[in-house]
């Protein structure tokens, strides 16, 4: 299995509209950095779901549950998308601050490639990230 971190901006599509549609696309990602990121992602894996601009934080954590296929939006058919399922949220949010401030998670691709809105996680920055959140 591995682990992503998935970004989305909560006026467009917040945690607590993936929570209640429960299963959903993916899509609308037009980076090609992100597109093959996705194109990676296997069944089963898992990804935190970030609110990017507002909040900045890592609320809950999704699982894919279909793989990467043509995204219907992109009218020249370049990019693809991936269906995600809710798996549970975090306890307590963690927030880019505390990412920032944590020596051990210096090497994220969301302090490196802060744009990137989906990028892999290691299972090290996973685990910590995860006891963060409890």
């Amino acid at each position: 299995m591995n682990y992503w971190l998935i970004k989305s901006e909560p006026y467009k599509w917040s945690w607590d509209d993936q929570v209640k549609d429960s299963v959903t696309e993916w899509d609308g990602v037009r980076n090609y950095q992100a597109a093959n990121n996705m194109k990676a992602m296997a069944l089963g894996d898992q990804c935190f779901f970030y609110h990017s601009n507002e909040g900045k934080e890592i609320v809950g954590i999704v699982e894919v549950v279909k793989k990467y296929y043509p995204d219907p939006s992109d009218e020249k058919g370049r990019f693809g998308m991936v269906d995600v399922k809710v798996v549970k949220p975090l306890k307590a949010p963690v927030t880019l601050k505390q990412i920032k401030d944590t020596p051990e998670l210096q090497d994220m691709a969301i302090i490196r490639q802060s744009r990137l809105s989906v990028a892999p996680v290691t299972i090290d920055e996973w685990e910590f990230i995860l006891n963060l959140g409890t």
